[in-house]
């Protein structure tokens, strides 16, 4: 037993230097943008370029979008599911998790073969049907994510009797659906949001090949022209991610303790 201990603690140690080493350096040469000494010139710098603040707030009302659209599209899909076609479930999960096989790059190219300007629905003819386009390519990409976030939700409340009691009643489908069901899977639904946002802050291929300025492809063009504001960018980043995660957290024991009192 304590020889398992002892491994379990070694792989936890070297598991931890493993992540935290590289970024701790990423954080201390971030810091070298003043020579001789250690300054935040370089997240200064970040901060009050222009490009960085457009960037990232389109990039947030893409994400904003991405997780209304992909929140309407699988919670009701996930419900009818789970209340009326569990046989379709392997199917369903199985379409779901597509975009984790398929690389991204070959997802964008075949929206723009699709949707390009001499399609029959050119959704490249325009800027705002180019970010409706990029917004459901975000959607596509967060599926995975988003889909079992709120079927693991759906999974722990029992639908039916949710369903049959609002239908005795007198409800209808949109009120069961937005009045019943959304509020007993809002934590799960938070974890997906939470999720589809870190990833599209992140996501460079589709943002790029669409040529729209979301905050990937900034964070690609200060890495190949500048030195110490592209490392200032990463720690942000990451600092960014795992405080989605952290909230991912929260709300989850959040939901757990309301359960348990």
């Amino acid at each position: 037993m304590k020889q398992s201990r002892l491994g379990s603690w070694i792989a936890l140690v070297i598991g931890t230097l493993y992540f935290v080493v590289p970024l701790i350096g990423t954080f201390e040469f971030s810091l070298r943008m003043r020579r001789g000494e250690y300054s935040f010139d370089a997240y200064r710098s970040v901060f009050a370029d222009t490009a960085f603040q457009d960037s990232f707030l389109y990039s947030c009302g893409m994400a904003l979008a991405t997780i209304v659209i992909g929140v309407l599209i699988v919670v009701p899909t996930a419900y009818w599911v789970q209340l009326r076609l569990r046989k379709l479930r392997p199917v369903i999960e199985f379409i779901t998790l597509l975009p984790l096989v398929i690389p991204a790059i070959v997802i964008v190219f075949g929206y723009l073969r699709l949707y390009n300007s001499s399609s029959i629905l050119p959704l490249t003819a325009q800027v705002w049907s180019t970010d409706l386009l990029l917004a459901l390519s975000y959607v596509t990409l967060a599926l995975p994510y988003m889909y079992r976030a709120v079927d693991t939700g759906l999974r722990a409340i029992d639908v039916r009797t949710l369903t049959e009691a609002a239908e005795n009643l007198g409800a209808g489908w949109t009120t069961i659906l937005f009045k019943v069901i959304l509020p007993n899977v809002r934590s799960a639904i938070l974890s997906g949001a939470f999720l589809t946002f870190a990833i599209v802050i992140g996501e460079f291929t589709m943002a790029s090949l669409l040529n729209r300025p979301a905050f990937g492809p900034y964070l690609q063009l200060v890495g190949a022209n500048r030195a110490y504001e592209p490392s200032a960018l990463a720690v942000m980043a990451f600092v960014l991610t795992w405080a989605c995660m952290g909230l991912i957290n929260v709300f989850g024991r959040a939901k757990q303790t309301k359960h348990a009192g």
